[in-house]
């Protein structure tokens, strides 16, 4: 459907039981799907279209914008800055690849710049401290730990201490993967928290999790409060659709990806590539992006004017602009609903004539493009030396303007035909 040039109410109802179908595949919660795509099938059948921009376009920003509620419009910010000492608290369900995400995570902000240093505060898994510091010194990382030590709030507190005499910008704090059945456990988060008083909770959530992932988010989101999501394991096929239901949980946004075993593979989150990987389009932000072009370019009240016959040369100039910035006038056309074509000789012709109407316009004075029956024939031959085209060009150009403006009055005295 999303391929179709024209889109009606059976196409759009259709379209919302595909996405239906895509989100569950992807493991995105029920709740959250059925939310999602009333959303969706309202607004695709109430909104006006912008000028240009077709039915199928439109569906695709609805829903684009939808989902970004969830995920975000933009790469949310991370807030950390060379001099200013950051705590960052890691927290996660076990076997979630938390403790490497860690280490990924210092060497995101390490090559940006900034002294960061890593907390092993997991007493539980043996061998937890051990693995967390052979990953770290493959990047030169360091970490604070304390082997017999069994209070991890006590851990988080003194490696706290450590980092700030060594001037560290940034410390990340890695805790035990926990459960959200395990009372003791999420107990134990509420402490370390509650000692060391992250600037951020960074919840990691595997991206094949599934349906799980919005019930587990909530309960982390309850013992403490999540700032942020990191994303693990979407290097594999999961789409990663329980990131929407994770956020959906906390109300926080997700910031990173994990796409790799390596050190090196996390990514800060893009929200269009996420959307567009999770259904499947490829090509959503230039699509988006000429959407969004579109709709700033013809606001009401001109469109209004154009249709009255109250228009200068200057209004048609920009109209033009417009109609390049949108691509080719077969593309162009192609959007019209209904769809319109003309020959390639008759369209190649029309984009020649567009194409010297531009360079003729340019060469104008803002008297002449305001008034029109200023240029007589000496005025017409500057304009045409100033263009590098023929005189009778710019006669051509002159009466198509007057037409289009007889044309729109006559139309309009007519009333709108049935």
């Amino acid at each position: 459907m999303l391929r179709m040039p024209n889109v009606d109410e059976k196409a759009i109802k259709e379209l919302v039981k595909d996405l239906q179908r895509t989100l569950l595949q992807a493991d995105v919660n029920v709740e959250l799907v059925l939310q999602l795509s009333k959303a969706v099938e309202d607004r695709s059948l109430k909104a006006n279209l912008p000028p240009g921009i077709t039915r199928r376009e439109h569906v695709v920003k609805v829903l684009y914008e939808e989902m970004t509620k969830f995920v975000g419009q933009d790469p949310a910010k991370v807030e950390v800055q060379p001099g200013v000492f950051r705590k960052l608290m890691l927290v996660g369900i076990q076997g979630t690849g938390k403790t490497t995400s860690s280490v990924k995570l210092a060497r995101f902000f390490q090559k940006r710049g900034l002294r960061v240093g890593i907390v092993g505060a997991d007493t539980y898994r043996p061998g937890a401290l051990d693995q967390l510091k052979q990953l770290a010194a493959t990047v030169d990382i360091p970490v604070y730990g304390e082997p017999g030590n069994k209070k991890p709030e006590d851990i988080a507190k003194h490696g706290l201490d450590h980092y700030r005499k060594e001037k560290t910008d940034l410390v990340i704090i890695d805790t035990a993967g926990r459960h959200r059945n395990e009372r003791d456990l999420m107990d134990e988060m509420k402490r370390i928290a509650s000692a060391v008083k992250p600037d951020e909770i960074v919840l990691a959530i595997d991206a094949t999790i599934g349906q799980q992932a919005i019930t587990q988010a909530r309960a982390f989101h309850e013992a403490t409060p999540v700032g942020s999501v990191l994303l693990t394991k979407m290097d594999g096929s999961a789409k990663g659709g329980g990131a929407l239901s994770a956020v959906a949980g906390t109300g926080s946004k997700v910031k990173f990806i994990g796409t790799g075993e390596r050190v090196e593979d996390l990514e800060q989150f893009v929200p269009t590539d996420f959307v567009g990987r999770l259904l499947g389009m490829g090509d959503l932000n230039a699509l988006l992006e000429k959407v969004k072009e579109a709709e700033v370019q013809v606001p009401e009240a001109k469109v209004k004017q154009f249709m009255e016959g109250r228009f200068t040369l200057k209004d048609m100039y920009d109209q033009m602009e417009n109609l390049r910035k949108m691509g080719p006038l077969r593309k162009v056309l192609q959007m019209i609903p209904g769809g319109v074509s003309l020959p390639e000789e008759q369209l190649g012709v029309a984009e020649e004539k567009m194409k010297a109407w531009r360079v003729i316009i340019q060469s104008m004075t803002k008297k002449e493009l305001a008034e029109p029956r200023l240029v007589d024939s000496s005025r017409s031959k500057r304009i045409a030396r100033g263009a590098g085209r023929p005189e009778r060009e710019v006669r051509e150009l002159v009466n198509q303007y007057f037409t289009m403006r007889k044309m729109m009055k006559q139309m309009k005295r007519r009333g709108p035909m049935m």
